[in-house]
Order: structure tokens, then sequence, then C-alpha cells
């Protein structure tokens, strides 16, 4: 499907024609999510079992005659303070996605905010220079007043300084754009150099 979106620049707005998917798959961003969270994990969860507990491993009472259950040592998983009993160790959560999907997901989050008229392009960040307040300004003036929560992408790392200490604003580079952030934002805002990158990533490899 064929969308007009709007591309800002000093001089004005004007519109950029973009072919993406017409029809979006929860079910498949839901899937692309899970696999970028997973990969992020870092798995690092770990308890002792009862092999590994510093506690004596002397029989705490005897066998019998005692009106008690039989127990031997004190760091057996019953028991508080014991060893834990399949409880998680490291590991590696990631898992491979096939390609196909992780670009046709990439491409529906983006086809997802252009139907909704909340992607804007931008030719040039006027008079933003590094700065905070430069940003703001430059903000307002697109329409953008920090009631709803920007995914700046920007090949400028001028622009994503000035942006990145609001906490409305999400930043990233070009090369890292992806399902989840455009997800938990309500609105994606990039430059033409991420646009093209974008493009470039549907093109060739994810």
């Amino acid at each position: 499907m064929v969308y007009q979106i709007p591309v800002l620049s000093s001089s004005g707005t004007r519109e950029l024609s973009a072919e993406l998917p017409a029809e979006i798959n929860p079910h498949l961003l839901w899937e692309v999510v899970r696999w970028q969270l997973a990969s992020r994990r870092r798995g690092t969860a770990s308890t002792k079992t009862r092999g590994e507990v510093a506690y004596s491993s002397r029989k705490i009472y005897p066998q019998k005659h005692t009106g008690r259950a039989r127990h031997g040592d004190i760091g057996a998983p019953i028991f508080v303070g014991g060893g834990t009993v399949f409880g998680p160790k490291p590991r590696d959560y990631s898992y491979t996605l096939p390609k196909k999907v992780r670009k046709a997901g990439l491409a529906m989050a983006v086809a997802d905010r252009a139907r909704e008229g909340k992607l804007l392009l931008v030719e040039d960040f006027a008079g933003v220079n590094g700065r905070t307040k430069e940003f703001l300004a430059w903000a307002k003036g697109a329409g953008l007043n920090g009631e709803e929560t920007v995914l700046l992408v920007a090949q400028d790392e001028r622009v994503r300084r000035a942006a990145r200490n609001l906490p409305w604003v999400v930043t990233l580079a070009p090369e890292g754009l992806n399902v989840y952030d455009i997800l938990r934002t309500e609105r994606l805002v990039m430059d033409l150099a991420a646009w093209q990158a974008f493009q470039a990533r549907l093109g060739g490899e994810a």
C-alpha cells in the first residue's frame, strides 16, 4: 500500500510516497518483540542447590526415637535457608528468528505508525546543535509538545544528544531502529538518512 508521509523541513512541509504493508499482523509483531526481549535478557539469575549451600552435612538428629520425621543435613530444600530445587541457573535466552519475519515485523511497525498519521520525516533539524532547549524549540514548531511519547531516529548525534534528556523522547541511531521501541512509543520521527537506512534494511538483510 502507498502511504503519503509528511516531510518537514525549514522551507515547509511536503509529502513523500512510500510503499509499506497494507495489513498489520499483530501476532507477527508479538513474535518479533518476544525475540527482541529474549535477546536482551542477561540470563544471570542463579540459585544454590543443596550441594552448594554453606552448611554442615552432618545428620541433624538421630534417625529414630525422636518422634519426628527422618532428616539428614540442614541444607536440604525442605529447610529454610537450604538449597533450591530446580531453581534458575545462568542460561542464554536468545533464539533465532527468520530474517524475513524480522524485516516484515519492522515494515509493519512503521506502516502502523504511518496509517495512524504518527510518522513524521524530517529533512533538517534547523537550529538544533546539541542543546535541549534548541530541540524543544524545534519540537514546538513541529507540533510535538510532550503529550505523546516520541521515538526519534536521527543520524546526527547532536540532534540525539539534544533530545535524550527529555522524558517523553527515546532516541536511536538509524541502525538501531527496532519493532519494540516503535510500538512502545506513540509517535515515530525519522530524519531522511534514517528513512533511507530503513528502506535499505527492507531491501537487503535484516
